[in-house]
Protein backbone atom coordinates (compact mmCIF):
# COMPACT_ATOMS: atom_id res chain seq x y z
CA UNK A 1 0.00 0.00 0.00
CA UNK A 2 2.87 2.38 0.77
CA UNK A 3 4.35 1.83 -2.69
CA UNK A 4 0.95 2.34 -4.30
CA UNK A 5 0.21 5.56 -2.38
CA UNK A 6 3.66 7.03 -3.00
CA UNK A 7 3.30 6.41 -6.73
CA UNK A 8 -0.33 7.56 -6.96
CA UNK A 9 0.17 10.76 -4.96
CA UNK A 10 3.74 11.59 -5.92
CA UNK A 11 3.34 11.23 -9.68
CA UNK A 12 -0.08 12.93 -9.82
CA UNK A 13 0.77 15.89 -7.60
CA UNK A 14 4.12 16.35 -9.36
CA UNK A 15 2.45 16.33 -12.78
CA UNK A 16 -0.21 18.81 -11.64
CA UNK A 17 2.38 21.29 -10.41
CA UNK A 18 4.50 20.97 -13.55
CA UNK A 19 1.53 21.29 -15.91
CA UNK A 20 0.01 24.30 -14.14
CA UNK A 21 3.06 26.17 -12.86
CA UNK A 22 5.80 25.32 -15.34
CA UNK A 23 3.84 25.00 -18.60
CA UNK A 24 1.02 27.33 -17.56
CA UNK A 25 -1.74 25.00 -18.76
CA UNK A 26 -5.16 24.98 -17.17
CA UNK A 27 -5.96 21.81 -15.25
CA UNK A 28 -9.45 22.06 -16.74
CA UNK A 29 -7.81 21.07 -20.05
CA UNK A 30 -8.93 17.51 -20.98
CA UNK A 31 -5.40 16.46 -21.99
CA UNK A 32 -3.71 16.75 -18.56
CA UNK A 33 -6.87 15.40 -16.94
CA UNK A 34 -6.55 12.29 -19.08
CA UNK A 35 -2.97 11.70 -17.94
CA UNK A 36 -3.81 12.27 -14.25
CA UNK A 37 -6.77 9.89 -14.37
CA UNK A 38 -4.62 6.89 -15.26
CA UNK A 39 -1.96 7.39 -12.58
CA UNK A 40 -3.80 5.37 -9.86
CA UNK A 41 -4.29 2.50 -12.34
CA UNK A 42 -0.64 2.59 -13.38
CA UNK A 43 0.41 2.63 -9.73
CA UNK A 44 -1.77 -0.42 -9.04
CA UNK A 45 -0.38 -2.24 -12.09
CA UNK A 46 3.22 -1.53 -11.05
CA UNK A 47 2.62 -2.73 -7.50
CA UNK A 48 0.63 -5.82 -8.53
CA UNK A 49 3.10 -6.81 -11.23
CA UNK A 50 6.52 -5.87 -9.91
CA UNK A 51 6.36 -5.00 -6.19
CA UNK A 52 4.15 -7.70 -4.65
CA UNK A 53 3.88 -9.88 -7.78
CA UNK A 54 0.38 -10.79 -6.63
CA UNK A 55 -1.21 -10.62 -10.05
CA UNK A 56 -4.70 -9.42 -10.95
CA UNK A 57 -6.98 -12.19 -9.72
CA UNK A 58 -9.01 -9.90 -7.44
CA UNK A 59 -9.03 -6.86 -9.74
CA UNK A 60 -12.53 -7.41 -11.17
CA UNK A 61 -11.38 -6.96 -14.75
CA UNK A 62 -14.05 -9.22 -16.25
CA UNK A 63 -17.11 -7.20 -17.36
CA UNK A 64 -19.59 -9.95 -16.37
CA UNK A 65 -22.34 -8.35 -18.46
CA UNK A 66 -24.73 -11.30 -18.33
CA UNK A 67 -24.49 -11.82 -14.57
CA UNK A 68 -24.35 -8.14 -13.59
CA UNK A 69 -26.59 -6.41 -16.15
CA UNK A 70 -28.86 -5.02 -13.39
CA UNK A 71 -25.91 -3.25 -11.79
CA UNK A 72 -24.82 -1.81 -15.12
CA UNK A 73 -28.27 -0.27 -15.47
CA UNK A 74 -28.05 1.14 -11.92
CA UNK A 75 -24.57 2.50 -12.65
CA UNK A 76 -25.74 4.07 -15.94
CA UNK A 77 -29.00 5.66 -14.83
CA UNK A 78 -28.33 6.05 -11.09
CA UNK A 79 -26.56 9.44 -11.45
CA UNK A 80 -29.58 10.76 -13.36
CA UNK A 81 -31.84 9.60 -10.52
CA UNK A 82 -29.60 11.28 -7.95
CA UNK A 83 -29.69 14.47 -10.02
CA UNK A 84 -33.50 14.44 -10.05
CA UNK A 85 -33.60 13.80 -6.29
CA UNK A 86 -31.14 16.63 -5.67
CA UNK A 87 -33.12 19.10 -7.79
CA UNK A 88 -36.31 18.12 -5.97
CA UNK A 89 -34.49 18.73 -2.68
CA UNK A 90 -33.56 22.23 -3.86
CA UNK A 91 -37.19 22.84 -4.85
CA UNK A 92 -38.48 21.57 -1.49
CA UNK A 93 -36.07 23.90 0.33
CA UNK A 94 -37.26 26.87 -1.71
CA UNK A 95 -33.85 27.36 -3.31
CA UNK A 96 -34.84 26.61 -6.88
CA UNK A 97 -37.93 27.20 -8.98
CA UNK A 98 -38.54 24.48 -11.57
CA UNK A 99 -37.96 25.69 -15.11
CA UNK A 100 -38.68 23.17 -17.90
CA UNK A 101 -36.62 25.23 -20.35
CA UNK A 102 -33.51 25.35 -18.15
CA UNK A 103 -32.07 22.13 -19.59
CA UNK A 104 -32.21 23.57 -23.09
CA UNK A 105 -30.19 26.61 -22.02
CA UNK A 106 -27.23 24.67 -20.62
CA UNK A 107 -25.75 24.06 -24.08
CA UNK A 108 -27.10 26.65 -26.56
CA UNK A 109 -28.88 25.07 -29.48
CA UNK A 110 -29.20 21.64 -27.87
CA UNK A 111 -32.68 20.69 -26.59
CA UNK A 112 -32.81 19.40 -23.03
CA UNK A 113 -33.84 15.79 -23.87
CA UNK A 114 -31.12 15.59 -26.53
CA UNK A 115 -28.55 16.89 -24.05
CA UNK A 116 -29.47 14.28 -21.46
CA UNK A 117 -29.48 11.50 -24.05
CA UNK A 118 -26.16 12.64 -25.46
CA UNK A 119 -24.57 12.75 -22.01
CA UNK A 120 -25.80 9.23 -21.24
CA UNK A 121 -24.15 8.00 -24.43
CA UNK A 122 -20.99 9.98 -23.66
CA UNK A 123 -20.82 8.30 -20.26
CA UNK A 124 -20.49 4.90 -21.95
CA UNK A 125 -17.76 6.19 -24.27
CA UNK A 126 -15.77 7.74 -21.41
CA UNK A 127 -16.07 4.80 -19.01
CA UNK A 128 -12.58 3.46 -19.91
CA UNK A 129 -11.10 6.82 -18.87
CA UNK A 130 -12.67 6.62 -15.43
CA UNK A 131 -11.42 3.06 -15.09
CA UNK A 132 -8.04 4.69 -14.47
CA UNK A 133 -9.09 5.91 -11.04
CA UNK A 134 -11.39 3.02 -10.17
CA UNK A 135 -8.77 0.35 -10.85
CA UNK A 136 -6.50 2.09 -8.35
CA UNK A 137 -8.82 3.20 -5.56
CA UNK A 138 -11.85 0.90 -5.50
CA UNK A 139 -10.22 -2.21 -6.96
CA UNK A 140 -6.84 -2.06 -5.22
CA UNK A 141 -6.56 0.20 -2.17
CA UNK A 142 -10.02 -0.50 -0.74
CA UNK A 143 -9.41 -4.25 -0.66
CA UNK A 144 -6.15 -3.87 1.26
CA UNK A 145 -6.39 -0.91 3.57
CA UNK A 146 -8.57 -2.55 6.27
CA UNK A 147 -9.13 -6.23 5.32
CA UNK A 148 -12.29 -7.74 6.75
CA UNK A 149 -13.85 -4.35 7.50
CA UNK A 150 -15.50 -3.32 4.21
CA UNK A 151 -17.42 -0.30 5.52
CA UNK A 152 -14.40 1.21 7.30
CA UNK A 153 -12.15 0.41 4.34
CA UNK A 154 -14.57 2.14 2.00
CA UNK A 155 -14.70 5.32 4.08
CA UNK A 156 -10.91 5.48 4.44
CA UNK A 157 -10.49 4.91 0.71
CA UNK A 158 -12.97 7.70 0.01
CA UNK A 159 -11.01 10.02 2.30
CA UNK A 160 -7.69 9.15 0.62
CA UNK A 161 -9.28 9.62 -2.79
CA UNK A 162 -10.57 13.06 -1.75
CA UNK A 163 -7.15 14.20 -0.46
CA UNK A 164 -5.60 13.06 -3.75
CA UNK A 165 -7.82 15.70 -5.43
CA UNK A 166 -7.09 18.54 -2.99
CA UNK A 167 -4.31 20.29 -5.00
CA UNK A 168 -6.88 20.95 -7.74
CA UNK A 169 -8.52 23.51 -5.44
CA UNK A 170 -5.26 25.49 -5.36
CA UNK A 171 -4.17 25.08 -8.98
CA UNK A 172 -7.14 26.56 -10.81
CA UNK A 173 -9.31 23.51 -11.48
CA UNK A 174 -12.00 24.53 -8.98
CA UNK A 175 -12.46 27.78 -7.06
CA UNK A 176 -14.36 28.09 -3.78
CA UNK A 177 -15.26 31.32 -2.01
CA UNK A 178 -14.44 29.47 1.22
CA UNK A 179 -11.70 26.91 0.51
CA UNK A 180 -12.00 25.07 3.83
CA UNK A 181 -15.75 24.63 3.51
CA UNK A 182 -15.40 23.75 -0.16
CA UNK A 183 -12.86 21.01 0.55
CA UNK A 184 -15.01 19.67 3.40
CA UNK A 185 -18.06 19.41 1.12
CA UNK A 186 -15.92 17.96 -1.68
CA UNK A 187 -14.64 15.31 0.71
CA UNK A 188 -18.19 14.43 1.73
CA UNK A 189 -19.01 13.96 -1.94
CA UNK A 190 -16.08 11.60 -2.45
CA UNK A 191 -17.03 9.58 0.63
CA UNK A 192 -20.60 9.21 -0.63
CA UNK A 193 -19.43 8.25 -4.09
CA UNK A 194 -17.01 5.62 -2.77
CA UNK A 195 -19.72 4.02 -0.63
CA UNK A 196 -21.97 3.64 -3.68
CA UNK A 197 -19.13 2.56 -5.97
CA UNK A 198 -18.04 -0.11 -3.50
CA UNK A 199 -21.58 -1.46 -3.36
CA UNK A 200 -21.60 -1.73 -7.16
CA UNK A 201 -18.15 -3.35 -7.18
CA UNK A 202 -19.12 -5.97 -4.62
CA UNK A 203 -22.52 -6.72 -6.11
CA UNK A 204 -21.42 -6.89 -9.73
CA UNK A 205 -18.02 -8.47 -9.24
CA UNK A 206 -16.60 -6.08 -11.84
CA UNK A 207 -14.69 -2.82 -11.74
CA UNK A 208 -16.47 -1.76 -14.95
CA UNK A 209 -19.76 -1.00 -13.19
CA UNK A 210 -17.97 1.42 -10.87
CA UNK A 211 -16.16 3.01 -13.80
CA UNK A 212 -19.49 3.54 -15.57
CA UNK A 213 -21.05 5.07 -12.44
CA UNK A 214 -18.01 7.30 -11.88
CA UNK A 215 -18.32 8.60 -15.45
CA UNK A 216 -22.03 9.24 -14.85
CA UNK A 217 -21.34 11.13 -11.64
CA UNK A 218 -19.05 13.55 -13.47
CA UNK A 219 -20.75 13.84 -16.84
CA UNK A 220 -24.42 13.68 -15.80
CA UNK A 221 -24.85 14.42 -12.10
CA UNK A 222 -22.19 17.10 -11.61
CA UNK A 223 -22.44 18.71 -15.06
CA UNK A 224 -26.22 19.01 -15.14
CA UNK A 225 -26.46 20.04 -11.47
CA UNK A 226 -24.04 22.87 -12.18
CA UNK A 227 -25.97 23.88 -15.28
CA UNK A 228 -29.38 23.81 -13.61
CA UNK A 229 -28.67 25.10 -10.11
CA UNK A 230 -25.53 27.20 -10.51
CA UNK A 231 -25.72 28.65 -14.02
CA UNK A 232 -29.52 28.81 -14.40
CA UNK A 233 -30.55 28.93 -10.75
CA UNK A 234 -27.88 31.37 -9.59
CA UNK A 235 -26.89 29.30 -6.57
CA UNK A 236 -23.34 29.25 -5.21
CA UNK A 237 -21.42 25.97 -5.43
CA UNK A 238 -21.21 25.89 -1.63
CA UNK A 239 -25.01 25.72 -1.57
CA UNK A 240 -25.43 23.37 -4.52
CA UNK A 241 -22.97 20.80 -3.18
CA UNK A 242 -24.71 20.03 0.15
CA UNK A 243 -28.15 20.15 -1.49
CA UNK A 244 -27.13 17.58 -4.10
CA UNK A 245 -25.52 15.46 -1.40
CA UNK A 246 -28.76 15.04 0.55
CA UNK A 247 -30.06 12.12 -1.57
CA UNK A 248 -26.53 10.70 -1.82
CA UNK A 249 -26.18 10.64 1.96
CA UNK A 250 -29.58 8.93 2.18
CA UNK A 251 -28.50 6.19 -0.24
CA UNK A 252 -25.19 5.74 1.58
CA UNK A 253 -26.97 5.51 4.94
CA UNK A 254 -29.19 2.78 3.52
CA UNK A 255 -26.16 0.86 2.23
CA UNK A 256 -24.18 1.15 5.46
CA UNK A 257 -26.95 0.80 8.04
CA UNK A 258 -28.54 -2.17 6.28
CA UNK A 259 -25.09 -3.80 6.04
CA UNK A 260 -25.39 -4.35 2.32
CA UNK A 261 -21.66 -5.04 2.07
CA UNK A 262 -21.95 -8.11 4.27
CA UNK A 263 -24.34 -9.84 1.89
CA UNK A 264 -22.12 -9.30 -1.13
CA UNK A 265 -19.35 -11.63 -2.30
CA UNK A 266 -15.90 -10.40 -1.31
CA UNK A 267 -13.09 -11.03 -3.81
CA UNK A 268 -10.20 -13.01 -2.38
CA UNK A 269 -6.90 -11.14 -2.41
CA UNK A 270 -4.51 -12.19 -5.14
CA UNK A 271 -1.66 -14.35 -3.99
CA UNK A 272 -0.06 -15.21 -7.34
CA UNK A 273 3.70 -14.72 -7.15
Amino acid sequence: MVAFLVLAFGVTWGMEVVVSRVFGLSLANPLPQLSFAFVPALAAVVVRRWVTREGFGDAGLRPRFRAAWRYYLIAWFGPLGLLAAGVLTAVALGLYRPDPAALSRIVPGVPGPALVGGLLLLVVVLTPLYWGEEFGWTSYLRLRILPGRPAAATLVTGLVWAVWHFPLAFLGYVTYSNVVLGLLLWTTGFLCQEVMLTWLRLRSGSIWTTSLAHAGNNMVLSFLASGLLTAAGGLDDLIVMPVMQVPQVAVCAWILLSRRYRGAPVPALSTNR
